[in-house]
C-alpha cells in the first residue's frame, strides 16, 4: 500500500498501516512534537527492516541521543511534514509529497489515512468551548482533506473522528462532508466502531468512514469486522507488571518489569515475552488534598462497585471540596476499572487533569502513568513518545488504538488487493 497520512498526530492509526507493510509519501501533522513522536518510530520501522534493532534500544536505553538514533535509521525527514494545513500552506504541501513521490519512484497514492482534530466535534469539547464553537475554524478542516483528495486521487480513503461528528451543529457538518466526498467522485459509508470489538481493553468509540474512488470501484462494501472476545482478559492485565510508582515519579529501564509479560500483553502486542525495555513509566505530581480524594474513590468502586459524586465530599470531609459547583460535572473523579472487561475512554483532556484516571491500586494513590495510558490505547511497549509529559498525554489521547488501527489496515489492504486481482 502506498499511503498519505494526514492530521497524522503521534501516529495509532499509522502504526496500523506500518504493521500491514504500507509505505507512505507523507505525514502531515502540525504539532512538533507528534513530528518527532512519528520520526522516532519511523526509526523503529526502519531498523526493524534492516534487522537492526538494537540501535533503537540503545536509544531505549538513553545509549544514544536521538539526532544520533534518526541519522542510524536513515531518517526521511521530508515525509513527515510539520504544518498547519490551510489555504497558505496546502500547495507547499501538495509539491512537498509529490517531490517525495518521485524520489521514491511512486506514481500514485493507493490510500489517504487520517482524521482532522476532533474538539469541535466532540461533545466534551463543545461543551468546553461553548458557544465559540459555532466559529471554530476546526469544524471546516475536512474541506482540505477533500483537497487532498481532489489532488492525489487515491483508490481508496480512511477517515477517522469521534462519534459528535454524527451531531456537531445539528448534523450540518457531517452533511456537508458527504456531499464534499460524493462531489470529489468518491463514495463513502461509515460506522461507529468500538475499540473493544477489536481487543482493545477501552470502551472507545470512534466514526470510521471508508471511501472509494469510483473510477476504480464499481462497488461498495463496508468491510465486516471479526469481533475479538476479550472476556477473558481484565484491564488488571495492563497493569500488574508494571512497577508501583508515586505521584511525580518514574521507573524506567532494563528489567524494571515486576513480572512476565502475560497473555493479553503478548496477543495485543503491548509487551512481547522478550521484551524487557520499560520507558515513560512516569507520572505527574497530585497534591495531598487531591490524594485522598483519590482513596475515598477508590475505596467507594472496589467496596461498593459505585463511583464517587463530587458532592458526596460535602458528608465525608468538607475540606476536600474546593469546586463551588457541586450541582453538575459531579464526575470529577473516576478510577481506571481494573476488575472490568475494559477501561473507560482515554481523551486528549488527560493531559490537563489527571482526576478522571485513577490508578487502581489502593498502594499508590496516583493518576495513571504515560506508559499505563499508552497500554490502555494498545500502544506497544517500544513506542517511545516525544515532547514533555502534558503533550505526550495529549497525543496518546487524540490517538486511534493501534491495535483496532491494525484491523482496519488488513481490511484496506484486502480490498486493495482485490481491486489488483480483478485488474490484472
Amino acid at each position: 500500500m502506498i499511503v498519505l497520512d494526514l492530521f497524522s498526530g503521534a501516529g495509532g492509526l499509522t502504526e496500523g498501516f506500518y504493521r500491514q507493510n504500507a509505505t507512505f509519501v507523507g505525514h502531515v501533522e502540525l504539532d512538533n512534537h507528534a513530528c518527532n513522536t512519528l520520526k522516532t518510530r519511523q526509526a523503529y520501522w526502519n531498523l526493524k527492516k534492516q534487522n537492526k534493532l538494537d540501535i533503537y534500544y540503545d536509544y531505549l536505553l538513553k545509549k544514544i541521543d536521538r539526532d544520533t538514533l534518526w541519522q542510524k535509521a536513515n531518517l526521511n525527514k521530508n515525509e513527515i511534514i510539520n504544518s498547519e494545513i490551510s489555504d497558505n500552506t496546502i500547495n507547499s504541501i501538495f509539491n512537498q509529497i509529490k517531490t517525495n513521490m518521485k524520489n521514491k519512484n511512486i506514481k500514485e497514492v493507493d490510500v489517504i489515512i487520517g482524521g482532522p482534530p476532533c474538539q469541535a466535534y466532540s461533545i466534551a469539547g463543545r461543551a468546553r468551548i461553548g458557544c465559540a464553537i459555532e466559529n471554530d475554524p476546526r469544524n471546516y478542516l475536512f474541506k482540505y482533506y477533500v483537497e487532498f483528495l481532489k489532488e492525489f486521487k487515491p483508490k481508496m480513503f480512511v477517515f477517522e473522528n469521534v462519534p459528535g461528528l454524527k451531531t456537531a451543529g445539528k448534523g450540518k457538518y457531517l452533511k456537508e462532508l458527504i456531499e464534499e466526498i460524493e462531489n470529489a467522485n468518491y463514495h463513502l459509508e461509515l460506522k461507529e466502531l468500538v475499540a473493544t470489538e477489536f481487543g482493545v481493553l477501552q470502551n472507545r468509540k470512534r466514526i470510521i468512514i471508508f471511501g472509494w474512488n469510483k473510477d476504480y470501484f464499481k462497488t461498495f462494501k463496508y468491510p465486516e469486522f471479526e469481533k475479538i472476545d476479550i472476556s477473558q482478559y481484565k484491564v488488571s492485565d495492563l497493569l500488574k507488571d508494571l512497577p508501583k510508582l508515586e505521584p511525580n515519579s518514574k521507573i524506567e529501564g532494563l528489567n524494571k518489569y515486576t513480572e512476565k509479560s502475560n497473555k493479553y500483553l503478548q496477543f495485543s502486542k503491548i509487551r512481547s515475552k522478550n521484551f524487557n525495555i520499560l520507558t515513560q513509566h512516569i507520572t505527574r505530581p497530585t497534591n495531598e488534598r487531591d490524594r485522598k480524594i483519590y482513596q475515598i474513590t477508590i475505596n467507594k468502586w472496589f467496596k461498593e462497585n459505585k463511583n464517587l459524586k463530587y458532592n458526596e465530599l460535602l458528608k465525608i470531609d468538607k475540606s476536600l471540596v474546593t469546586h463551588k459547583n457541586t450541582k453538575s460535572f459531579l464526575n470529577r473523579f473516576n478510577v481506571v476499572k481494573s476488575n472490568q472487561n475494559f477501561s473507560h475512554t482515554v481523551v486528549a483532556h488527560i493531559a490537563m487533569d489527571g482526576h478522571y484516571y485513577i490508578h487502581p491500586d489502593i498502594e499508590q494513590i496516583r493518576s495513571l502513568s504515560i506508559r499505563e495510558a499508552a497500554r490502555i490505547q494498545s500502544f506497544p511497549d517500544d513506542f517511545y513518545f516525544e515532547g514533555p509529559r502534558t503533550s505526550i498525554f495529549k497525543q496518546i489521547g487524540n490517538a486511534v488504538p493501534p491495535l483496532m488501527a491494525e484491523s482496519i489496515a488488513y481490511k484496506t489492504f484486502n480490498i486493495l488487493t482485490d481491486l489488483h486481482t480483478q485488474k490484472c
